[in-house]
């Protein structure tokens, strides 16, 4: 990969929604009903603090709302703040005011003590993931009801992408008093819906909050989504009407599905991507790759990313070698991906003094599109000299054995952040809950966290080039694509979809 920084000025990251706007339909909208929603994974717990799946995010935004949110443009708007965060001269100082007049789904009263009980969870407990996300607080004070001053030990400019996600999420005080470390098991939150039920590994049930400030938004009686890894059975039960959304539809089925109404099909080409990481410990990987950069460019070099977007995903993904989405303005320019080079690849493995065929087993979820994806990998690879083994574990499992370093290389993605720093600091920093590769590197944890502190966005943007490049040096993960993703719809409308991929339901109603 080859980086070619600009020079001119930049702002902040502007990322266009590419979700297409649903056909509109001839039926009557109705109030009431459930909505059925078909999701292609196990979301695992929904606390908030602990939660780590993209399947979380999506039902989060059925039941637990955050201080901000992001617009149709992946823009900063309020939720439960009532405007965007006033920062201090220095970096140091964030004021967030809060909407009055609001209560949880349990009843009782959203206020700044709420907040300051919610972030102080996500900062502290010792099973967070969101620590890293809020490191740079040092204290959260209650100014009054409606206000809180956030104080940092540095100037963060991620912070108020980071409150717009889960370390925003704010939970009811109440609840967390009464379950603890249990909350996940009956969370309370702000939201259109709250939690009723669920089937473990099958499906979770939502129900409209009596309670929900923006109720009369709300047309849905409930939610209630299942879990079903394979893309073939979430469009045969969208087909047959058995579910009114199917997330993740197969591209090859999107041109038929477009033609069979009342079936719609939403687009969006997301700021997610897809990546082998690469187990770096070699007391946990017996693969040379373990300690060998050189080995791991080389396995780069054995994989043609042109080949499996078009075989696994008929060209629908847009190839690409570094984490951040094309859409990002903080995105280097001039950005020259490695080439497609089976023999450059044996070379480097002959010079290496490896023994050919190099051993390597990836673990990748049991999911189709992933097998699929892996069984290309493998027969490239072994074709440049590698000798590929392929181990599928369950999704919720394969992320265990992940975040453990139990793996020699993980086919495994990232649903993207709408701030640069959310998709490279956790993840290739040193002791980072999504880590995988247990990358540590002191030199590249200073850059990401510089880039952080820095407040003009041309800074950030040249720091973020350095640590890309020292990334590519290190080749702790192969980039493989961002993902364009399709939402399959069946007798609903209002569904809301961008680029960030969630689907939300607080303003959709059944139309049959």
């Amino acid at each position: 990969m080859k980086l070619a920084l600009a020079g001119s000025a930049l702002g902040a990251l502007l990322l266009t929604s590419c979700a297409a706007s649903p056909t509109p339909s001839s039926s009557e909208g109705v109030d009431g009903g459930i909505a059925v929603v078909s999701l292609a994974g196990d979301p695992g717990t929904l606390d908030p603090t602990v939660a780590n799946t993209f399947g979380a995010r999506i039902i989060f935004t059925s039941m637990c709302e955050k201080l901000y949110d992001a617009d149709e443009n992946l823009d900063l708007v309020p939720q439960l703040a009532s405007e965007l965060p006033v920062v201090s001269e220095d970096g140091l100082t964030v004021d967030i005011a809060l909407r009055e007049g609001i209560l949880f789904n349990d009843g009782t009263p959203f206020n700044a003590d709420a907040v300051k009980v919610s972030l102080d969870r996500h900062r502290t407990l010792d099973t967070s993931a969101r620590k890293l996300e809020l490191a740079a607080i040092s204290d959260v004070a209650v100014v009054d009801d409606t206000h809180v001053q956030l104080t940092l030990s540095k100037p963060f400019s991620p912070l108020g992408a980071q409150l717009a996600d889960r370390a925003g999420t704010i939970m009811s005080p109440t609840a967390l008093e009464e379950l603890g470390a249990d909350f996940g098991t009956n969370p309370i939150c702000v939201g259109p819906f709250t939690y009723e039920d669920q089937v473990s590994g099958a499906e979770m049930s939502f129900v409209k909050s009596e309670h929900y400030y923006d109720k009369d938004l709300v047309k849905l009686d409930g939610v209630t989504y299942q879990f079903v890894p394979d893309a073939n059975i979430r469009v045969a039960n969208l087909r047959a009407g058995d579910v009114n959304a199917a997330e993740r539809v197969n591209a090859s089925d999107v041109p038929q599905l477009q033609n069979e109404a009342p079936i719609e099909v939403l687009e969006a080409g997301t700021i997610a991507y897809q990546g082998l990481s690469i187990g770096l410990d070699p007391a946990k990987s017996s693969s040379p790759l373990a300690s060998s950069p050189e080995l791991r460019r080389a396995f780069e070099m054995a994989i043609d990313r042109k080949a499996i977007n078009d075989v696994v995903y008929g060209g629908a993904n847009v190839v690409d070698c570094l984490p951040l989405p094309t859409q990002s303005s903080f995105r280097p320019d001039n950005v020259e991906c490695s080439t497609y080079d089976p023999e450059g690849a044996r070379d480097i493995i002959e010079k290496s003094g490896e023994t050919m065929p190099v051993p390597l087993e990836i673990m990748y979820p049991s999911r189709p599109d992933a097998q699929k994806t892996v069984e290309v990998i493998q027969q490239m690879a072994n074709e440049a000299g590698f000798a590929v083994t392929l181990k599928p574990l369950e999704f919720l499992s394969a992320l265990e054995a992940g975040r453990a370093g139990d793996f020699e290389a993980f086919l495994i993605g990232w649903s993207g952040r709408i701030d640069p720093d959310g998709n490279f600091n956790d993840l290739l920093t040193t002791g980072g809950g999504n880590n995988f590769s247990q990358l540590s590197d002191p030199k590249l944890d200073a850059v990401i966290s510089d880039a952080a502190a820095a407040i003009d966005q041309d800074d950030r943007k040249e720091l973020y080039g350095e640590a890309l490049e020292m990334v590519d040096e290190i080749k702790p993960v192969v980039y493989l694509y961002h993902d364009t993703w399709f939402l399959g719809l069946n007798g609903i409308e209002g569904v809301e979809y961008s680029s960030d991929a969630i689907s939300r339901f607080k303003t959709a109603y059944l139309t049959k």
